[in-house]
């Protein structure tokens, strides 16, 4: 059985250039040989050569479309009574929402933290200023908080990956699920796409086992569907998925009033915006193309674009994407079902593979591509999209870097500096050093306070901030 199965393999492979895939055959035992044919079985061929023509040996150039624009966008705050009665309305109704258990946390961490010199899944990476507390604790905290407050259960859904499957579920139960509810925590992995070397060889990881690497956020779409992940959302009467990233501890993963306008306004994926920094900001860009919100890479738009400004010297294309999104269960449903794709996106790599002779090779420069699918690229998908403006400095610290721009450093100031203002706001005098940041520590966990507004209630519980101090709040 196992030969004919073979037989009909190497001629699948041999016939579309990839018959390597078996040079180390005689080298494998029955086991090994089993999972290889596995693999490869479960590779789409007719996929696999377009892949190779269109994204390895001649890469398709980004096509802007003929005719777009500036996406519309909901503003921080209404500009007239009018909106101020749908802000007010939409966030009664996104409270009703969370209090009825109808938003599910999904954030997407498939990632390990080696660009932050960290050995572990990017989830576990340290960064609260006081605490020291990890992104995983932050939001698992965060999820605690809003279900207390809104006394439900706000279930929490996580993707992995291959890379961190493992040690991810390991760092939950050897932190208790920090103090959830095992039960409400859904843990699940992305799919993958092979690796291909420039000339279109899919590469070997070693003789027995294909180069592949994670499918890109994009592939939560699916995974969430084939994981099951939805079908325990619709047991459990989930309707509406926040989406964010693992890398972001200011995000606010349950806002009503995002939650409440895109319900309000019908949308089935809908996004958080920032004005961006600077024209060439590299964060997505919002446009509309065709009626319908796209997010053009901040490379694919060209200077010309990025830097034209309106008569009152905003940039017209200020909207900057920064993956939270809030998306309709249905929606994933309905892509699933009618067999959808995502555009693949490019990216050249240092990639560890083995030789020709079986040896293992360690590239100092990139040797190969690997090919990814972004969730934006669904955008155009949904019947409808809204966009609602944020604050940098309430809601966007990436972790990316271990030094300087969107690193550790950066997002801890950021915790710091909103930690502040929100404590400025509500009255409290915080100790200034002289270029206006905060001369002292301060770290607000989620059970303190979620928002802004909240800390006004609990002014009495705050000790007078002294020069250099460090508070923590919970």
């Amino acid at each position: 059985m196992l030969e004919k199965t073979f037989e009909n393999i190497k001629r699948l492979v041999v016939r579309h250039n990839q018959g390597h895939l078996l040079a180390f055959w005689e080298h494998l035992d029955a086991a090994q040989r089993r999972d290889l044919l596995a693999q490869i079985a479960g590779l789409d061929f007719s996929q696999v050569d377009d892949w190779v023509s269109n994204y390895v040996k001649n890469p398709v150039s980004a096509i802007l479309p003929g005719d777009f624009g500036p996406a519309p966008c909901y503003s921080l705050e209404p500009p007239d009574g009018d909106m101020a009665r749908k802000y007010a309305e939409a966030r009664r109704l996104g409270e009703e929402m969370i209090s009825a258990g109808k938003v599910a946390g999904f954030v997407v961490a498939g990632g390990q933290g080696t660009r932050l010199g960290f050995d572990g899944p990017k989830g576990d990476f340290p960064i609260s200023p006081v605490k020291n507390k990890t992104l995983f604790r932050i939001f698992a905290e965060t999820v605690a908080a809003v279900s207390k407050r809104y006394q439900t259960v706000c279930p929490w859904y996580i993707m992995t990956s291959p890379l961190n499957h493992s040690e991810t579920q390991e760092v939950f139960r050897s932190n208790d699920y920090y103090g959830l509810d095992e039960g409400d925590v859904f843990i699940f992995q992305q799919g993958t796409l092979p690796n291909f070397s420039f000339d279109g060889k899919i590469l070997l990881a070693d003789k027995g086992k294909i180069s592949c690497s994670p499918d890109g956020h994009g592939g939560s779409l699916k995974a969430l569907y084939k994981s099951g992940a939805v079908a325990d959302m619709t047991r459990r009467g989930v309707e509406l998925i926040s989406y964010w990233q693992v890398d972001n501890p200011l995000v606010n993963v349950f806002d009503p009033l995002f939650v409440g306008l895109h319900v309000l306004d019908e949308a089935e994926m809908s996004s958080k915006a920032l004005i961006k920094a600077e024209p060439r900001e590299k964060i997505g860009n919002f446009c509309l193309v065709d009626g319908k919100v796209t997010v053009i890479e901040y490379s694919d738009l060209p200077d010309e674009l990025a830097e034209k400004r309106n008569p009152d010297g905003s940039l017209v294309f200020e909207l900057g994407s920064i993956a939270i999104h809030i998306i309709n269960r249905s929606f994933v449903e309905r892509l699933n079902r009618e067999g959808f794709s995502l555009p693949l996106h490019r990216a050249v790599k240092k990639i560890p593979h083995i030789d020709a002779e079986g040896r293992f090779f360690e590239p100092a420069e990139p040797n190969g591509i690997k090919l990814e699918s972004f969730v934006f690229d669904a955008l155009p998908l949904a019947s409808k999209s809204i966009i609602l403006e944020t604050k940098r400095s309430e809601e966007f610290a990436p972790v990316k870097n271990s030094m300087g721009v969107d690193s550790a450093e950066s997002a801890r100031e950021m915790m710091v500096a909103r930690a502040a203002a929100w404590l400025e706001s509500a009255g409290v005098a915080v100790p200034r050093k002289q270029d206006g940041s905060a001369d002292c520590l301060i770290e607000i966990a989620p059970s303190f306070a979620l928002e802004r507004d909240n800390v006004r209630a609990k002014v009495d519980q705050i000790p007078e901030i002294k020069a250099g101090d460090k508070l923590y709040l919970g």
